[in-house]
């Protein structure tokens, strides 16, 4: 037994934990979790705990549905949301097959699996997300159907005595109290949206602690008796909610991503990963955009990327360079503004990462930056330009993901067949709905 074992079990008798999470999740994102007895945590730890890997989504087939959950004890934390009485802690697991092998549909293991890669290469790979969320009145909608927010404020408002200013400040020190850190949080731009920054951290890390993000939030909103929601456009009138994500990688303490003197001190190996991004961007789309409503974000404006471009401090661009600050070339970073608040982090950051490490591998070229506004261009001109656009709905975006290689080697075929599986389901299941946008416009005049 490690030493990280032994102080888990340590610390469940000192701190006398009487449950024991485990989390992992399903091919989509979806946390699940079961709850162990404390005495059974050091059996786990030698032998994981068995379940049935087929009533998952996309897990297993139902003839080969024994699984095995492998607790990771560096993701140990009481969760402070449960009290100080019969304490509650979680672990992160890795899904394991019966003969101790790493299973092949966990989408943890999808990312591991490519860090990995980058390993092998010589890089780490580091991450910084921008989480977006609307706060809402209650999970119930109002008179007219539709949710309504917490406030009317806007971005960076400051509001005395403020829903959103309390929540923040409580959902803050609940993430800290989980070892989560916190750069900065914020009012966004629409009514009852918030934002909330994590500190840079390794990837694997960083999309655990966005698993753990997603329930500490809903877990302070219910509390105060709000509902928050990551839904990428709750409102039409109102901006979306992204997960805009930095990334940076390392050569030991090195930033492989900044060179002094080049332009936007940006090095080969950092153009490289871009081109890749952007070459990849519209296959990986259906994973970093993973919903019908996703591409109501992406195509509804207010600030969302909807064609392929980068650009220096261009905040219309998919991909962004944030503006250089002298002496700090170890914060050299590109910033991918495609992804959306409701997108499975592993997946995501697996292929966003394999993207550009493809890009690195080939030597992609770079295209020219986009200096314009990439939103205020006509079509001709973003097509002139090389601004092609993405998929411009789930649909569009499952048939780029079909017919891509990258996607098939990047999740590996149990992942790539369920995922695309679940998805053509929820287009079939949208595309059936007779909306109230439909009604409205044509009941009365067809």
């Amino acid at each position: 037994m490690d030493r990280q074992q032994e102080y888990v079990l340590r610390t469940i008798e000192e701190r006398d934990v009487r449950f024991v999470r485990l989390w992992f999740t399903d091919v989509v994102g979806a946390l699940k979790s079961v709850a162990l007895a404390p005495a059974e945590v050091e059996g786990a730890f030698e032998e994981g705990l068995g379940f049935d890997g087929s009533s998952i989504e996309g897990l297993s087939r139902v003839f080969e549905s024994d699984m095995l959950l492998a607790p990771d004890p560096s993701t140990f934390q009481i969760l402070p949301w449960r009290g100080d009485t019969e304490q509650t802690s979680r672990m992160f697991c890795d899904i394991m097959t019966p003969d101790g092998q790493p299973a092949m549909a966990d989408p943890r293991q999808v990312l591991k699996r490519t860090l990995a890669k980058a390993s092998d290469l010589g890089f780490t790979c580091y991450t910084h997300p921008e989480i977006e969320f609307y706060l809402l009145k209650s999970e119930a909608l109002g008179s007219d159907g539709q949710p309504v927010p917490v406030d009317q404020a806007g971005y960076f408002d400051h509001v005395p005595g403020g829903i959103a200013q309390d929540f923040r400040r409580t959902a803050v020190a609940m993430l800290e109290n989980v070892g989560i850190s916190v750069e900065f949080s914020h009012h966004e731009a629409g009514p009852g949206q918030n934002e909330i920054d994590l500190r840079y951290a390794d990837a694997l890390q960083t999309a655990d602690n966005i698993m753990t993000f997603r329930t500490v939030i809903k877990e302070v909103a219910l509390q105060q008796g709000s509902y928050a929601t990551f839904m990428p456009k709750p409102f039409s009138e109102h901006p979306g909610s992204g997960m805009h994500t930095h990334f940076s990688l390392f050569e030991g303490d090195s930033n492989a991503f900044y060179e002094a003197g080049a332009e936007f001190q940006l090095s080969a190996t950092a153009r490289h990963f871009i081109a890749g991004i952007l070459r990849h961007a519209p296959e990986f789309t259906v994973v970093t955009n993973q919903f019908v409503n996703s591409y109501k974000r992406l195509w509804g404006g207010g600030e969302a990327p909807s064609h392929l471009s980068w650009g220096h401090n261009n905040r219309s661009a998919l991909v962004r360079v944030p503006l250089y600050k002298p002496g700090k070339g170890q914060s050299a970073r590109i910033e991918y503004r495609g992804i959306d608040a409701a997108a499975n982090p592993y997946l995501s950051y697996a292929v966003l990462l394999a993207a550009g490490l493809k890009g690195i591998e080939e030597e992609y070229e770079l295209p020219a930056a986009a200096e314009d506004d990439v939103w205020s261009l006509t079509t001709a001109e973003r097509r002139a330009l090389g601004h092609d656009p993405l998929p411009a709905s789930l649909h569009d975006a499952i048939r780029v993901a079909e017919e891509s290689e990258f996607m098939a080697e990047t999740l590996g075929e149990q992942v790539y067949g369920h995922f695309l599986s679940n998805k053509r389901a929820e287009w079939q299941d949208y595309r059936l709905q007779v909306t109230p946008y439909e009604l409205q416009r044509n009941l009365g005049i067809l």
